[in-house]
Parts: structure tokens; C-alpha cells; sequence
């Protein structure tokens, strides 16, 4: 038996079925006080710097996946033929 079940919510009817709070003005607040700091040309408020971490956690997490695949073909490569019919 196969069930399927189709629910079109739009993000905000899905954040209030799940209780979540509404974070929009913190949110545009919060950017709006870096969009001011980095328009005043605080130290730390450059591009590059708000985006480093982002971009070290990319390059560390693609990093682990390309591990995780070469492991699996490794595995695979290592296998018998007859095991892998």
C-alpha cells in the first residue's frame, strides 16, 4: 500500500503550524545595523570578513563529502565481482 500526501503551505502558514516565532524584524533590524556598520567602515564590517566563516565551513563540509564519496567508491572498488552482481 502506498500513501502520498500533498500539504501546499507557504512559508509563513508553515512557521505558525510549527510554533516557530516570527524572527522577520530582528532580522531586518539586525541588518540594518550591519549594513550601517559596514557603511561607516567599522573594522570587522568588511565583506570579506562577514563572509569568511560562511565560507570556510563550505569548503570544510564539501571537503568531508568528497572523503565520505571516496570512501564509498573505495569500498566498492574493493569488492569481488561476484559480489557486486
Amino acid at each position: 500500500m502506498k500513501i502520498k500526501v500533498d500539504i501546499d503551505l507557504t512559508p509563513e502558514e508553515f512557521r505558525k503550524l510549527m510554533g516557530w516565532p516570527d524572527l522577520e524584524t530582528f532580522h531586518n533590524k539586525l541588518l540594518d545595523q550591519v549594513s550601517e556598520q559596514m557603511d561607516a567602515g567599522a573594522e570587522g564590517y568588511d565583506p570579506l570578513s562577514l563572509l569568511k566563516p560562511f565560507m570556510v565551513q563550505s569548503a570544510g563540509a564539501m571537503d568531508m563529502f568528497q572523503k565520505f564519496m571516496g570512501g564509498i567508491m573505495t569500498q566498492y572498488g574493493r569488492r569481488t565481482d561476484s559480489e557486486k552482481e
